[in-house]
């Protein structure tokens, strides 16, 4: 029996695949399950032209077994099979697929698509095994013929004896090493893992023998153990089910099996796309945060199949970063897969599916918002702030798709409102959107900077994520409407007749002003009579880019760059501590500076900002008391 070499690319191909190409070796098992798929699917394509053939699919089926003693792993299909020719071909030269031929040869253009259009995939079995045996018949012939190699070296082919037409695929498993255990692959619960895991829709029946507990014969609680022929996979994937036929339980226990998260979906998409790129997907928008979601750690991604095969658990280019949270799968008829079938090959097709995804979890946020608002809110709870980052990050690029989902707390309607719902609300002579940053509701209703404001009538937005006024900077304006913070310099509201005289009681006080200056030296930018206040004897605001909150919040991150606001003290020259002051500015310069460094660190606090000498502080409270 002559020993025949395979060609020099495929030798090199070859000794690559056996010091592992691919990044899992347990997906040997998909590969062989894929091509005997393929296998029969050629017969299906072969009935619809030829007369003389019919396709029975009760007849048609895969089965895999385990010899555990003599270390043989089988995978057996009643499919095609191949003659000596297509042995040598197919399995003498890596990467000349059998399948892809077929396809082009009957122009196979319906959507019962074969997989296997690569054929490198078969030799994924030398991850796992020292020698691979395959014995074929093919349909309509008479002979049948056994492939046979240990790797590199070559391999043989012979005639063999088998009665009917088909595949059968024999792996001699490695034994175990230090690093690898190959003990796995011969264990009935690892396989049927394997095959739920990535094979569990391919359209035909995997069979196995599967140990089961019995009743002993005659017995009431004696038990014994028993093999059973059982078909391990599913088959009919449920996003290949008309939509009617199937009920909000039938998605929820389809996002439970696959362990898409312990809570029930708030929501699902059902997608069937048959156009340009032909792909049908479920998504499922979760109803709580996963624990890990805002850490390092968490994956985003969809499960992507090919045919029903399951290529890859996160596929992280199917999913814009601010929808990470959704969940589900895709599955595409014209996804071509490279020698892995882990690297898309058409990525242009890719792109198509991602964008077409993105838009229809857009619209149905939308839909939820308008139809469901209190599951929208919800859903806000837990993924509101990854919406504000989308809008953030890419130098806002995306902020025309998010902003309509965005969400705050209003000062009048005292619940969540949209964008949309504060400016059609405001009134004719408002001219910004007003916002407060601070740690909570509560802290913020206090804040001496929303008097004026409010005292106006005008709704203010609480912001209490960090990530709030950085992406409101970004968004910039809504509708024609810029947002303002309560505490920038300019709130664009015209003075009344009692503000009139701001400007002239500056000029009065200046002097006054310039020394508290002087006493606080670079912690402020300036002193001014207040606008705003009302009842508070003093507050900070804020001029530039830099808000207060946003110092809190950089100064926080680990590479602090000591990124400071430029902030103003304001006085309420209508409170009677301005008294106090002036009458200290005129007679007693140690009280003036005491009662400015009190003033400082109260409007400090206010803004719960720390206090630079806390000794300091207490020291003069203790003077004022004395």
């Amino acid at each position: 029996m002559e020993k025949k070499q395979f060609q020099a690319e495929s030798k090199r191909l070859l000794e690559m695949m056996i010091n592992s190409i691919y990044s899992q070796r347990e997906i040997f098992l998909r590969e062989l399950i894929s091509n005997a798929s393929d296998a029969i699917d050629k017969i299906y394509y072969k009935a619809l032209t030829d007369d003389s053939l019919t396709f029975d699919q009760d007849s048609y089926y895969i089965k895999v077994t385990a010899d555990k003693e003599n270390r043989i792993l089988k995978i057996f299909d009643t499919g095609i099979g191949m003659t000596k020719e297509e042995l040598e071909n197919n399995l003498g030269v890596i990467a000349k697929s059998g399948s892809l031929a077929f396809k082009k040869e009957n122009e196979i253009k319906d959507g019962h698509d074969i997989i296997g259009q690569f054929g490198v995939g078969f030799y994924s079995a030398f991850m796992v095994a020292d020698e691979v045996t395959v014995v074929s018949k093919a349909l309509g012939s008479e002979q049948a013929y056994k492939w046979h190699s240990q790797g590199a070296d070559g391999y043989t082919i012979e005639p063999f004896e088998k009665d009917s037409v088909g595949t059968e695929i024999m792996l001699k498993i490695k034994e175990n090493t230090e690093e690898e255990s190959y003990d796995e692959y011969l264990e009935e619960y690892r396989l049927k893992g394997i095959i739920k895991k990535y094979s569990d829709f391919i359209r035909y029946p995997i069979k196995m023998d599967v140990t089961t507990r019995k009743l002993k014969e005659g017995s009431e609680n004696e038990f014994e153990e028993v093999q059973e022929e059982q078909v391990v996979n599913s088959m009919v994937p449920i996003w290949r089910k008309n939509k009617n036929e199937l009920t909000p339980e039938d998605y929820e226990n389809f996002y439970a099996e696959k362990h898409y998260g312990f809570d029930k979906p708030l929501k699902h998409i059902h997608i069937s796309v048959d156009g340009a790129v032909r792909y049908n997907a479920i998504l499922f928008i979760p109803e709580k945060i996963p624990f890990d979601y805002y850490t390092k750690e968490f994956e985003k991604g969809l499960e992507l199949y090919s045919n029903g095969v399951l290529i890859m658990d996160k596929c992280s280019d199917l999913l814009p970063d601010y929808y990470s949270f959704v969940k589900g799968m895709v599955d595409s008829e014209d996804l071509s897969l490279n020698i892995s079938r882990e690297i898309l090959q058409h990525d242009r097709q890719l792109k198509l599916i991602a964008k077409n995804i993105k838009s229809k979890i857009t619209a149905q946020l939308q839909s939820l918002l308008k139809d469901d608002r209190e599951k929208y809110e919800e859903f806000y709870k837990s993924f509101g702030r990854q919406l504000k980052y989308g809008v953030y990050s890419d130098y806002g690029m995306n902020k025309d798709t998010l902003q309509d989902l965005l969400m705050f707390y209003s000062s009048k309607e005292k619940k969540m409102v949209t964008l949309d719902e504060y400016v059609s609300r405001m009134p004719d002579d408002q001219k910004y959107i007003y916002y407060a940053s601070g740690e909570t509701n509560e802290r913020i209703e206090k804040m001496p900077q929303t008097e004026l404001v409010a005292d106006k009538g005008y709704e203010i937005l609480y912001f209490t994520d960090e990530i709030d006024e950085f992406a409101i900077r970004m968004l910039m304006s809504y509708k024609e409407k810029e947002f303002k913070s309560v505490s920038s310099g300019d709130l664009g509201i015209e003075a009344d007749e009692t503000q009139n005289n701001t400007e002239t009681e500056q000029k009065e006080n200046q002097a006054l002003f310039d020394l508290m200056k002087k006493v606080l030296g670079d912690k402020v930018k300036d002193v001014r009579v207040s606008k705003r206040l009302k009842t508070h004897p003093v507050c900070l605001s804020t001029e530039g880019e830099v808000s207060i909150e946003m110092e809190k919040i950089l100064k926080a991150m680990p590479n602090n760059q000591n990124i400071q606001a430029d902030k103003v003290l304001e006085i309420n020259i209508n409170h009677e501590v301005f008294k106090s002051l002036k009458e200290a500015f005129e007679k007693d310069q140690e009280k003036l500076n005491l009662y400015t460094n009190l003033l400082y660190n109260q409007a400090l606090l206010i803004e719960g900002l720390p206090i630079n000498d806390p000794v300091e502080f207490t020291n003069d409270i203790c003077k004022i008391m004395v």
